[in-house]
This record gives C-alpha cells, sequence and structure tokens, in this order.
C-alpha cells in the first residue's frame, strides 16, 4: 500500500511511519519543519528512517502544494497526522490553528477526494470532549462545549471528515488520542518537560493542586490502533477512542517520574490554566472490537521506558 504520512516528521507521525515501513509499504511524509519545537529534532526523526520514506517538505496550508503532493503520489491512504497542536498556545494564537487544523485539513480531503483516495485517517484528541460530565468518554457522548480553540478546531475537522465521507463515499476514520507518550516525545509535553527539569535539578510547574487526572497513552499501543483503524472495513465514517483505559493525577505522574530518575522534583506551584481539561479517561470498548486495539502498557511501565530513552539522549 503507499501511504501518505502527514506529520510525519513529528513525535507520533515518525513512529507511525516506521511501523508501516517495517510492515512493506511505501510510505511518504508531509511536514512543514515549524518551529513550534526544535525542527532539528523533526528532521533527525526523519533521518532515522534511513531514507525509506519518500519526503515532501512544505506546509498543509499551501492548497497547490497539498495538491500536488497528492496527484503526484497516487496515494492508497492518508494518515492526517499533521496539525499545530497545544491546548494552551492555541488560546493565545487561535487564527493559526483554525487555519492550520481546519483549512489544512480540507486542503487534504479535497485533494484526496479529487484523486480518489479511499482511505483517509484522521488525528483527532480526547480535547474534544470538554467538560463531557459522562466517564469515561464514549465516542457517542454529545459535545456541546469545547475549552479551548485547539479543542474547537479539532472537533471542526471531525465534521468536515464526515462531510466527505457522507457526500463522497470516502472511508474516514477519525481517531481520539488520550496524552500519547514515549520515546520521541515532543519536548514541550508534561512528561517530557518534568523528566527534565527534574533530572537537572531545576523546578517543575504544577498547574492546579494536583489531582486532574489523564489517560496516558504509550507511543507503541498508539500506532497499533493507527493499524488497525487502517485495515477498519466498517462504516464510511467512524471515530474511535484510542487511550490506556487508565487514569493518573498529575500528583502520581510526577512521582512515577521521581521513582524512574531517583530524584525528587522541585514543585514550583500555579494556578489552573485557561483551556485545560480536568480530566481525560477513554472507554476504548469500540476500538477493541472493531480495530482490534489492545493497549499494553501501563504507566508505571512506560514512564521508566521514555526516561530510560530521555538519559540515553543526555
Amino acid at each position: 500500500m503507499k501511504i501518505l504520512v502527514t506529520g510525519g516528521a513529528g513525535f507520533i507521525g515518525s513512529h507511525v511511519a516506521a511501523r508501516f515501513l517495517r510492515d512493506g509499504h511505501e510510505v511518504s511524509i508531509v511536514d512543514d519543519f515549524n518551529d513550534y519545537y526544535d525542527p532539528r529534532i523533526k528532521r533527525a526523526n526523519v533521518a532515522a528512517l534511513g531514507g525509506a520514506a519518500r519526503l515532501f517538505e512544505g506546509d498543509i496550508r499551501d492548497r497547490d502544494f497539498v495538491e500536488g503532493v497528492i496527484s503526484e503520489g497516487a496515494f492508497d491512504a492518508i494518515i492526517h497526522l499533521a496539525a499545530r497542536a497545544g491546548v494552551r498556545p492555541s488560546v493565545k494564537n487561535p487564527q493559526l490553528y483554525i487555519d492550520t487544523n481546519i483549512t489544512g485539513t480540507h486542503n487534504l480531503l479535497a485533494a484526496a477526494h479529487r484523486s480518489g483516495i479511499g482511505r483517509f485517517l484522521f488525528a483527532s484528541s480526547s480535547s474534544v470532549y470538554g467538560l463531557a460530565k459522562t466517564v469515561p468518554f464514549t465516542e457517542d457522548l454529545p459535545l456541546p462545549q469545547t475549552l479551548s480553540p485547539y479543542a474547537a478546531t479539532k472537533l471542526a475537522a471531525e465534521q468536515l471528515c464526515g462531510n466527505y465521507a457522507h457526500l463522497y463515499g470516502m472511508r474516514v476514520v477519525c481517531l481520539r488520542f488520550f496524552t500519547v507518550y514515549g520515546p520521541g516525545q515532543r519536548p514541550d509535553l508534561a512528561i517530557h518537560k518534568f523528566t527534565d527539569s527534574i533530572h537537572r535539578g531545576q523546578p517543575i510547574p504544577q498547574y492546579g493542586d494536583g489531582s486532574t487526572r489523564r489517560d496516558y497513552t504509550y507511543i507503541d499501543d498508539i500506532v497499533q490502533g493507527v493499524a488497525g483503524a487502517l485495515r477498519y472495513e466498517g462504516p464510511a465514517f467512524d471515530i474511535f477512542n484510542l487511550g490506556e483505559n487508565q487514569t493518573t493525577t498529575l500528583s502520581e505522574l510526577i512521582i512515577e517520574i521521581e521513582k524512574a530518575l531517583g530524584k525528587k522534583a522541585i514543585i514550583e506551584r500555579h494556578p489552573e490554566q485557561q483551556g485545560d481539561m480536568p480530566l481525560t479517561a477513554a472507554d476504548i470498548t469500540k476500538a477493541r472490537q472493531f480495530l482490534g486495539y489492545n493497549p499494553q502498557t501501563k504507566i508505571r511501565e512506560g514512564i521508566p521506558k521514555f526516561v530510560e530513552w530521555y538519559l540515553s539522549t543526555r
């Protein structure tokens, strides 16, 4: 199969690309290497693929660029992971998130439709659940209110995916990722930032009282879910949670990192941040049933694996 992975130089994207290359597929990558975090990290991710994946460097906001890549590539499937990430930055610059996550996604959907690409996977987010009252979150929950521009753009992009499936018969699967971590994790994310600060003896910022809970999901489990979604033969449009099915408080997370590093954290307390969700918790029953999704790595096992990787890069 010929697969295009957008955002393929990033944390999740490079792991996904590596998996499908190992499985014998022909993989191409789109990435703009923007400066949201150090582009050298993303270039190193691509280099680690050993030249096995074709690279198209450009911005998904550029409709002509997207059209050119997709018409040239003759792909069988698109795995769309490229996005402006981060809840807090989206509050400061919502227009950038709208342009990238909504317009960029539409550019890809439109080009995929015109080129007759039959499969489209979209990386959504647990943030679309906002202040959902039913826990754990199921895919059929009503979603009346998101809490950040980032979440709103992900939900809007899901709606566009549904439009293209309904209007044009494109097979589209939206995957709601729950706080992905593991080797290669972006340096702006909490686990990476906390590990780095504790290792260097620097204070870590704790927003709120430490009681917020997240469903932390190990990268290998996410990749397994993506592979299952690519094989999915159900309805033309569908949505699946990909989480670990276990929640961890912020305070518990810090303790796990301390244990793995053998060092105590210096905690700098701050008020809760605008846009942050107090809880994410995935019901993965549907993904288990239809994608064969079976997450294996709990937080107590995943954090030492991440710390081992982190220390190997020092």
